[in-house]
């Protein structure tokens, strides 16, 4: 990006006019946080503001690591009060945000060990032949690029049991099939993160559904699993993104930027950008001898291994039922269990096949971690951001703002509920959190009521799922971006404009849901289901009777 020098230089002198006010102030104040500290703007909306710097900076930019670092560095100066030493160790060291005690937890620090297993995986994959071979097979096949959209939507609905696991193994199977059916990398990156979290929210044996039960509150009386199922049916984002990318693909309609990207790859560019993410990764020479089968075992593995370490760490294997153990597990040890497994079967899979050598497997783990670099700098500072934004007390203003005005807009709370998830979410780029903050002040709300309940809830779910799908500073944005090989910030800007469709489409929905649930109090409240559906697709189909051109077959 380039910046107009007179612009510059003024935006020089504002840096060093800021940098000597804060060097004032930190001559003049405390340098430690002393018993009583209150941060600038807590508990207030400029609790969100750091979030909202990285995102606007990372879309107006286009430079992700300045946009995080900036967003963290100005959290950090709110809750210094503008002490430049408070705030350097509050990022650094705080023990509830701090970017060191981020990493060392043992949910942050399963993720990213489950990430470079993967990566290091798929250089196996690649380098052994097993993803060229499957290209090969899927050319045979596959003979359209609607053909490649949709095999890679139906893996990423069959992948359901964590996002993050799918985004990285449906990227790494389909990316072969979709590049020789010229298909954007933008465009693979949409089909991968709305088959991660939207179809996780929905289906019952995910890390997901054990977020969700676990995040209604013990002593409101209500089954937190049995609540997640008749969720389900009221999903309307999850559905409606589902049923989004099948007529999308099925239309060949594209629009906003991704209709560039696409275009741009019918003639061989897949990334329009001039940057090439994980260049070294797709040059890479695989060898003659593999086979599909040196692709599919280990994914198939892999999926296997998943879920039985999952279903481990939450006591499987010492009596607890199935359901149980996938509602108590931690996902994120099971998916180092698993990987680790995968890793293994594979290196005697590839040793007895001979399909590489000892030394090769060997050399796949240092490319494997280099191509999850970038992903992993970016989850981190995600995570930093995230605490942050919690030592802000940004929870505690949403929870305050959404109860305070509930019992005067009863009848529309679903759809003030799906809002402010959607905006909670893509600020701080975190479904979950988002979830099990909103839905304990529902169930308040809520506690002398039925189906209403159950239709604020799924708003809830639904809004946390779309604000997480299309913010940059998602855990599984960015790895749908790593799964796909795609520029980030090409995946965020072609992905909004598909995201916000839907959410629009989703708002309306959970309006009449919310006025037939509030009269009835009944399923009656279903019939807002297939409205919002036909909704939908009545819009994608004057958005595609209205596109002067479509992308060809």
């Amino acid at each position: 990006m380039r910046i107009d020098p007179k612009i510059r230089r003024v935006l020089l002198i504002l840096a060093l006019i800021a940098t000597a006010g804060l060097v004032f102030v930190t001559a003049r104040t405390p340098s430690v946080a002393v018993e009583g500290h209150t941060p600038l703007g807590y508990e207030t909306i400029w609790a969100l503001l750091p979030p909202v710097i990285a995102i606007a900076l990372a879309l107006i930019t286009k430079e992700v690591y300045f946009a995080l670092f900036m967003g963290i560095l100005s959290g950090g100066l709110l809750y210094a009060r503008g002490n430049l030493e408070l705030a350097l160790n509050t990022i650094l060291y705080h023990e509830e945000g701090g970017f060191v005690v981020n990493i060392a937890t043992l949910q942050n620090a399963s993720i990213l060990v489950f990430v470079v297993l993967l990566g290091s995986l798929v250089a196996l994959m690649n380098k052994a032949g097993g993803s060229a071979a499957f290209g090969r097979w899927a050319s045979q096949h596959i003979k359209s690029r609607v053909g490649a959209q949709l095999a890679t939507i139906l893996l990423g609905v069959l992948i359901f049991v964590d996002d993050g696991f799918n985004c990285m193994t449906v990227g790494s199977v389909m990316r072969p099939v979709t590049d020789r059916h010229k298909v954007s990398r933008a465009k693979l990156a949409y089909l991968i993160d709305a088959t991660a979290a939207p179809i996780c929210i929905i289906a019952p044996i995910s890390s997901w559904a054990a977020a969700v039960t676990y995040s209604v509150p013990p002593d409101s009386g209500i089954n937190g699993f049995e609540m997640f199922l008749r969720t389900i049916p009221y999903n309307f984002y999850a559905l409606g993104t589902i049923l989004m990318m099948v007529l999308i693909v099925a239309l060949k309609l594209d629009y906003g930027p991704m209709r560039t990207h696409e275009e741009n790859a019918m003639k061989g560019d897949l990334f329009t950008t001039p940057d090439r993410p994980f260049q070294d990764a797709d040059n890479e020479v695989p060898s003659s001898k593999g086979g599909v089968i040196d692709l599919v075992l280990p994914v198939v593995v892999l999926i296997v291994s998943c879920i039985i370490g999952i279903v481990y760490t939450g006591g499987f294997f010492d009596g607890v039922g199935f359901i149980d153990a996938f509602a108590d597990s931690n996902s994120a040890m099971g998916l180092v269990f698993g990987s680790l497994v995968t890793v293994l079967f594979t290196f005697f899979l590839y040793m007895f096949r001979g399909v590489i050598s000892f030394s090769e497997f060997m050399e796949c783990f240092p490319t494997g971690f280099r191509s999850m670099c970038a992903p992993m700098i970016i989850l981190i500072m995600a995570w930093n951001l995230s605490g942050m934004t919690g030592l802000l007390g940004a929870s505690t203003y949403i929870h305050d703002l959404v109860a305070a005005s509930a019992g005067a807009v009863k009848i529309f709370l679903p759809c003030v509920i799906f809002l402010v998830a959607v905006f909670l979410a893509f600020s701080t780029g975190t479904s979950w959190g988002t979830f099990s903050i909103l839905i304990p002040i529902v169930c308040n709300v809520f506690a002398d009521t039925n189906e209403m309940l159950v239709i604020a809830i799924a708003a809830c779910l639904a809004g946390a799922v779309c604000g997480d799908h299309c913010s940059p500073i998602s855990d599984t944005t960015i790895m749908a971006s790593a799964g796909a090989h795609s520029n980030h910030v090409n995946h965020v800007t072609t992905q909004i404009p598909y995201a916000f469709t839907c959410a629009g489409v989703c708002a309306v929905g959970y309006l009449i849901a919310g006025i037939i649930g509030y009269f009835t109090d009944s399923p009656a409240a279903l019939a807002a289901t297939p409205i919002t559906l036909v909704l939908l697709a009545a819009v994608i189909v004057v958005a595609s009777k209205l596109s002067k051109r479509q992308i060809a077959a």
